[in-house]
């Protein structure tokens, strides 16, 4: 089969090299129209269900809204967790699915489920809304607004009014919250005194101001051949007009709403949350991108629409968008991995041409590497797959291992010309025969190779999980490269070889002097290794030893920590705390990190926006803090903010970073690497075991922002009516609860429209001293104390209750710093099962990046085992000798070696990216033992050479090609390997380091230990059947 490929292509030339071209003009062009992102689409199925409950109390949210809400989607299918948050008036339900769940399937059901729930919410409770669909690593950009002589009613209509809408209606946008600013509003404040004179109940305001600003129609009329449209115009926006309206008739004289009530524009109370941009108040725009939108192409059509939209605002508003811009984390790390993929596209270059000293062969090896990126590429396009860092460092990792089947190909071709040309004229071979026997030479080993290494990548396929979703785009990208560089090999490059190699006149140039210099110190060092086996098993054998106990001593993480160029601090202050008080903390923080020399701007985000699913109460603050890192590292500059910040009484401070805060999120619902979740039923018991469980881990080494969930009750005042005395003034519990809606809250009755803009008209009780002095109306229309009728107690609610799969929980969550992920995990399991006793109906689960670690990690090892076993059966059935498909496979211990040693000199941690390093070295590592094994046979089979003289010789025959293939695949990685702390890299990096360690440990002993281990073999066959 193979061999007919090769005849094929070499008769076949010109069709060859055209279909070449094609594929390259077809892959730049697909490139061309392939999204690029900073990852793969990360995001798990989750639906967000929003529900304004406009002033309920904490428990009320929980029991009414989201109660019925998580009752209803719970059980659902395809349903993995069900999460909420009841904060006062707002509930947030969360709805997770399966892995792989189609989001509009997913939509669809919660849909379903919430029809039949719409009915049962309480009265005053707006119907559940389904968040936007959007990517977890969807905010894109923050916009702020801020003015030195605006007021911050008008930046927030503006923003509201007008650049919301507009950055909406951009393509691929999902949604725009708006935070901050003064939400303006039309008052009807009404004078309880004034109403008493004027003998005007509740009741009468009601009727008259209900449905009040609204116009009518009056039908059609036909006249004088026309059809006019009649409308009755009572709507208005004037404050006088809106006045001048009757509340009642006493006989001859009318009272009107002006005499009885102030009539006003005022900004929304009570306000929902404040923002700020280096610590001066502004208003901040999110927007948040649909997925599988192109974020670079978003953000570049968001700025042309803020440009326009800047010559239409008042000119000292400022709009300024570089507080957070995920673009700019996507093109500096994108560049950086294209970086590191040119600079060892570079190192490949300088390997061949030493090795080969040649231009025509170093041009044929190098074909390969465009030719099978863009196949990748058009194949990554096929299967919707973004470029991102994972991609880009799949073909970075990949680049060595490219030129490898050419360079075997080339190289053989390269033997024969120069065996060809010593012969005499009449002997010599016609060159298309003679590169056709060349290539046929290195077939099997060149396929073979090839489907060990991707074997060895099969393990990644197996992740599931977001570890999957993550590096699986990795594998694809990887492997189709490299099968890519398969058929090129077996078809284009015998092409290119006929007809660059077979063109030069006279004698074919000598080896290159490296080759040459090299052969001759390897063969000393061989003859003297086959001289001293004993000595050079057992040092390597204790090598191994050393590397494996070290390996198990090393701890782990899930994966690298980011450099994203930004911080994201959470800071929570006690709930019950005023708007105003949160403020002022937030603000001092801002000041703080304004000292930083580091950090370029900061941003806060204090409280939420209206149907906002970062449910924050206002006693929590979100600052966005962009750095530029000059002459200290990333982790001193962390240092100094959480030494800064540390002065802040009263506060819980967590600082991440922008993506990864997201994706530990969405992995455990919390903000941070490890969260201890404990479940229960009694809030207050609950934060007190809470407090237990942070007391017994505080002093673990390693850990960071160590925080208790702020489950503190907030003050609350219960009006309690004494039912009794409603009965005696004749006022019914419906009047009761309308008087305490109307007065202490507000409702809204009606809209007030200003140039298409629409606002709410509100009615509610002027400034009064004390609740206990406003005045309720009896039947008879006597007007008595509210005090009179009702009991005002002072008394303490939960603030927000957080709960999952329908238990309620607390949460304890921690970072690490300088330590490792599973060791400090570990040590928190025995401190919390030692120290805390929890009672009946209690129980602590641990959730985080180390849960999503320990199962990618069994799965890999698993697989891995399995993987071995594959490539042992690859490789016998090449061989058809088991002993021989058993000396191929030492290359893996001997890969293990170099591999632990780079992570004990670099990183110190096995992260999932180092595991999957290792897998891929078995593969790369097999290869060379493959080469010389191949040659040792070819040479005793077809030239019946003694074992020793086959080792010797063959050794020295396949050092070039064992050599460059090791020697391209290093040091491509290099780029990467030392960039780790670039954005961008951070993934590929520990790859990078292990691949790196452990070919130069591998190549190193593979060109001594296999021959040795063959010898020894050969020795004990050829005596074995000497005796037969």
């Amino acid at each position: 089969m193979l061999n007919k490929i090769i005849r094929f292509s070499l008769e076949n030339r010109i069709l060859v090299l055209v279909a070449s071209v094609l594929l390259v003009i077809g892959g730049l062009y697909s490139t061309s129209q392939t999204d690029v992102d900073v990852f793969p689409d990360l995001n798990a199925p989750t639906v967000v269900i929003m529900t304004e409950a406009g002033g309920m109390a904490t428990e009320e949210v929980e029991q009414l809204v989201t109660f019925p809400i998580e009752t209803a989607v719970n059980g659902s299918t395809g349903v993995r967790r069900v999460r909420s948050q009841s904060t006062n008036g707002f509930s947030v339900v969360w709805v997770e699915f399966d892995w792989g769940t189609d989001i509009y399937l997913a939509r669809q059901i919660v849909s379903e489920k919430l029809a039949a729930v719409g009915e049962q919410m309480p009265a005053g409770v707006s119907a559940p809304v389904l968040g936007p669909q959007s990517s977890i690593l969807g905010e894109v950009l923050i916009v702020s607004l801020t003015s030195k002589h605006t007021s911050q009613q008008d930046l927030r209509t503006y923003a509201d009014w007008v650049i919301r809408p507009r950055l909406l209606s951009t393509g691929g946008v999902a949604q725009v919250s708006v935070h901050g600013g003064d939400i303006k509003e039309y008052q009807i404040l009404v004078s309880p005194g004034r109403m008493k004179h004027f003998g005007v109940s509740l009741t009468d305001i009601m009727a008259c101001t209900r449905g009040m600003n609204t116009n009518t129609n009056g039908g059609v009329q036909y006249k004088y051949g026309n059809e006019y449209i009649i409308r009755g115009i009572t709507s208005t926006n004037d404050v006088e007009k809106l006045g001048t309206c009757i509340v009642k008739k006493n006989g001859e004289s009318v009272v009107t709403l002006a005499d009885v009530a102030d009539i006003k524009i005022g900004n929304q109370s009570p306000k929902l949350g404040v923002a700020s941009e280096r610590a001066q108040s502004a208003v901040l725009l999110t927007v948040t991108k649909q997925p599988n939108t192109s974020t670079i192409d978003l953000t570049k059509h968001l700025d042309l629409a803020l440009a326009d939209l800047k010559q239409t605002l008042p000119a000292d508003v400022h709009i300024s968008t570089d507080i957070f811009r995920q673009s700019d984390f996507i093109e500096s790390s994108i560049d950086n991995v294209q970086k590191s993929l040119i600079e060892g596209a570079i190192f490949v270059v300088i390997i061949l041409m030493i090795f080969l000293a040649n231009v025509r062969t170093t041009v044929i090896s190098l074909v390969t590497i465009p030719i099978s990126f863009l196949v990748a590429m058009i194949v990554l396009n096929a299967l919707g797959i973004s470029i991102n860092t994972m991609t880009l460092g799949g073909l970075a990792i990949a680049i060595g291992s490219l030129v490898d089947d050419a360079i075997v190909d080339v190289e053989n071709v390269y033997k024969h010309i120069r065996q060809n040309r010593a012969l005499p004229e009449t002997e010599r071979v016609p060159i298309i025969e003679l590169v056709f026997n060349a290539s046929r030479e290195v077939r099997m080993p060149i396929l073979n190779s090839t489907l060990i290494i991707v074997v060895s990548f099969a393990p990644l396929f197996f992740l599931s999980g977001m570890e999957g979703r993550m590096l699986i785009p990795l594998g694809i990208a990887f492997v189709t490269a490299l099968f890519a560089s398969t058929l090129v090999a077996l078809t284009l490059t015998p092409v290119l070889c006929s007809y660059l190699l077979g063109k030069s006149k006279g004698e074919m140039p000598k080896e290159a002097f490296v080759a040459v210099w090299l052969k001759k110190y390897y063969e000393r060092a061989l003859l003297w290794v086959l001289a001293n086996t004993r000595k050079v098993i057992v040092g390597t054998a204790a090598l191994f030893v050393v590397a494996v106990g070290v390996f198990f001593c090393l701890g782990s993480s899930f994966l690298p920590k980011f450099n994203e160029g930004s911080f994201t601090i959470n800071i929570s202050s006690l709930p019950g705390i005023s708007l105003e008080e949160s403020d002022s903390i937030g603000a001092r923080a801002e000041r703080l990190l304004l000292q930083v020399p580091e950090i370029k701007t900061v941003a806060r985000k204090t409280g939420r926006a209206e149907l906002d699913e970062h449910a924050l109460g206002v006693n929590v603050s979100e600052i966005e803090a962009p750095f530029e890192l000059k002459d200290r590292s990333h982790e001193e500059v962390l240092n100094d903010v959480r030494k800064r910040l540390s002065v802040l009484a009263g506060a819980n401070i967590e600082i991440g970073q922008p993506i990864s805060h997201r994706i530990d999120a969405m992995l455990s619902g919390t903000q941070a690497s490890i969260a201890i979740k404990l479940f229960g039923n009694d809030l207050n018991r609950m934060f007190t075991i809470g407090n237990q469980i942070k007391n017994a881990c505080q002093d673990i080494e390693g850990i960071a922002d160590l925080n208790v969930e702020q489950q503190i009750e907030r003050p609350e005042l219960k009006i309690v009516p004494r039912r009794e005395l409603l009965v005696r003034n004749g006022i019914t519990l419906p009047e009761f609860n309308e008087f305490l809606a109307v007065n202490l809250a507000g409702e809204t009755v009606s809209q007030v429209y200003e140039a298409g803009r629409a606002f709410n008209l509100m009615v509610k009780a002027a400034d009064y001293d004390e609740i206990s002095n406003l005045i309720i109306d009896t039947q008879d229309g006597r007007k008595v104390p509210l005090c009179d009728v009702a009991d005002i107690i002072s008394s303490a609610g939960p603030n927000t209750i957080n709960r999952e799969n329908v238990q309620r929980k607390i949460v304890i969550s921690a970072n690490t710093s300088g330590r490792a992920l599973s060791d400090v995990v570990a040590d928190i399991k025995q401190a919390v099962g030692e120290n805390v006793q929890l009672p009946e109906g209690y129980h602590v689960e641990y959730g985080g990046q180390f849960e999503s670690q320990e199962s990618a990690s069994r799965v890999l090892y698993l697989t891995c085992m399995l993987a071995i076993v594959v490539i042992f059966f690859l490789l016998f059935m090449q061989f058809r000798n088991a002993l021989e498909a058993g000396v191929i496979l030492l290359n893996l211990p001997l890969a293990l070696i170099g591999g632990i040693f780079a992570i004990v000199l670099t990183t110190g941690e096995v992260s999932i990216p180092a595991v999957i390093g290792f897998i891929s070295l078995f593969g790369i590592a097999t290869r060379n033992g493959m080469l010389l094994i191949t040659e040792y046979k070819r040479l005793r089979t077809e030239e019946g050479k003694s074992v020793r003289e086959a080792i010797v010789e063959g050794s020295l025959s396949r050092l070039n090609p064992i050599l460059m293939t090791a020697l391209t695949s290093a040091l491509a990685l290099v780029p990467l390997a030392l960039g780790g702390d670039l954005p961008g890299n951070e993934i590929q990096s520990p790859m990078a380091k292990v691949i790196l360690g452990g070919l130069i440990s591998s190549t190193l002993l593979n060109a001594f230990i296999v021959p040795i281990i063959y010898e020894k073999i050969s020795n004990r066959h050829s005596r074995g059947t000497q005796r037969v």
